[in-house]
């Protein structure tokens, strides 16, 4: 890892922080000990991450990044993501805080711009930490206090300035599919035996109407109910110490086994493998 000057790492130190946070609110930090990545990871609204200790890198099948501290990692819109944490060699830990951009942000960032909309830019960008140090700690002072719509405004500023250098992806109110719309529902209550009938009530659709739009978009009902509950626990696994076995229940498994096994074979990653679990 390359040497931060003396304000960087003075930067990245007061960011550190994040981690010990009392009153934490709408964001997570992830540590890990040994290195590991995931395949086909879905990144469900836009969101950066600060890297703090390690490494990181990032594929999509249009974009590949390599991430170090006093880097922003964004990801302005919905993706799915190859990833891999390396943890510094020195301290031998990986450390970084993932924060998403609220609805409140991002509508009070639409509400804000005034201009023509600028190009939606690509999905991912590697962003410098120092660019936007000012604003980022005006956020975590408003959430140390507890002051969480000036921390909403601070991450609306946010927006608004990563927008500016051509992520307009950010203002730009997604169209959910139906099938993202099913791994909504699904996330929102992951253990919960989901069936066809409950989303055709929720969805005000026919079940003839539900098979035939999935069939557009090329994805079954089983497969998105399996994608949901995993990505919840692979959630649940980075942003909290909840043993395995409480993870496998959250999300709608009653047996360990079959959760590991669909857990690895779905991101090529075995769930005890994650540095929080």
């Amino acid at each position: 890892m390359s040497r931060q000057p003396p304000a960087n790492a003075a930067l990245l130190a007061q960011m550190a922080t994040l981690a010990d946070c009392q009153r934490a609110d709408g964001y997570a930090c992830i540590t890990a000990r040994r290195e590991h990545g995931a395949s086909s990871v879905e990144i469900p609204q836009p969101q950066f991450a600060i890297l703090l200790q390690g490494r990181k890198q990032v594929r999509t099948a249009q974009q590949s990044l390599e991430l170090a501290p006093g880097d922003i990692f964004l990801v302005s819109r919905r993706c799915r993501i190859d990833v891999v944490n390396i943890p510094d060699p020195h301290s031998g830990l990986y450390l970084s805080a993932i924060v998403p951009f609220c609805a409140e942000a991002l509508s009070a960032a639409r509400t804000l711009w005034n201009e023509p909309l600028p190009d939606a830019g690509a999905a991912l960008a590697q962003l410098a930490l120092a660019d936007h140090g000012a604003t980022l700690l005006q956020w975590r002072q408003a959430l140390e206090s507890g002051n969480y719509i000036e921390a909403r405004l601070a991450l609306a500023a946010l927006a608004l300035a990563f927008c500016r250098r051509g992520h307009g992806s950010l203002l730009i109110p997604p169209e959910p599919g139906l099938g993202e719309r099913i791994r909504d529902l699904v996330a929102a209550q992951p253990e919960r035996d989901w069936q066809s009938r409950d989303f055709e009530q929720q969805l005000g659709l026919s079940g003839a109407t539900l098979r035939r739009r999935l069939a557009s978009e090329r994805l079954g009902l089983r497969e998105l109910i399996s994608d949901a509950r995993l990505a919840h626990a692979m959630q649940l696994l980075y942003t909290t110490q909840l043993p395995l076995k409480t993870v496998a229940a959250r999300v709608g498994y009653r047996s360990l086994g079959s959760f590991n096994k669909r857990f690895s074979t779905r991101y090529g990653l075995e769930p005890a493998a994650i540095g929080n679990s």
